[in-house]
């Protein structure tokens, strides 16, 4: 039997970010921040105006659904952006998990800041 209760809050709320290898702690429908790199952005013909991107952590990928009203709302964040931090439901199907964005930030200036940090000169 498990022991870990279902009603246990323990996974990071927003605006801190879940890593990737925590995404299995909070329960279906629960909000959720993710952070990571873009790797892939996807609006495909066929999906009625959803976007599909896949963003990286250290630990692994994630896997974001974009309705059509919150990519008009954030179309430059989303296709300009780097690195991105979104908040949104989680979607457990299957043992698929899915993060069904609700706001999407813009964090690629961290990039620029780790850059500069680590530059020698």
């Amino acid at each position: 039997m498990n022991n870990v209760s279902s009603n246990k809050l323990d996974w990071p709320k927003p605006p801190s970010a879940l890593p990737q290898n925590k995404l299995n702690l909070p329960p279906n429908g629960s909000v959720v921040t993710v952070a990571g790199l873009v790797l892939v952005r996807q609006k495909p013909g066929t999906a009625s105006g959803v976007v599909f991107l896949t963003l990286e952590d250290e630990f692994g990928v994630f896997n974001i659904i974009i309705w059509p009203n919150i990519f008009k709302k954030y179309r430059n964040q989303i296709i300009g952006g780097r690195m991105l931090r979104i908040t949104g439901k989680i979607q457990k199907e299957n043992n698929i998990i899915h993060i069904i964005a609700n706001t999407i930030e813009d964090i690629s200036s961290m990039l620029d800041d780790l850059l500069s940090k680590n530059t020698i000169k």
